[in-house]
């Protein structure tokens, strides 16, 4: 397990969720319809995959919502 302020607040994590993607589809969130804020960088979709989560980094995850 590791460790992770998601949000402002401290998750443990499976050692199997490795990257930002693998976090977003434990959550089940499409990637398109969040940012994510890694480490203080908002992180580029592009990237999702190859961002390597450690141990008390800092992740903000804004999901955008439609409506009018």
């Amino acid at each position: 397990m590791k460790q992770l302020y998601i949000n402002g607040e401290l998750r443990e994590l499976e050692d199997t969720i490795l990257s930002v993607q693998d976090l977003l589809d434990s959550k089940r969130l499409d990637p398109r319809m969040v940012v994510v804020e890694y480490n203080g960088e908002i992180a580029p979709r592009s990237q999702y995959a190859e961002i390597n989560l450690k141990q008390n980094d800092r992740l903000e995850i804004v999901q955008m919502t439609a409506g009018g």
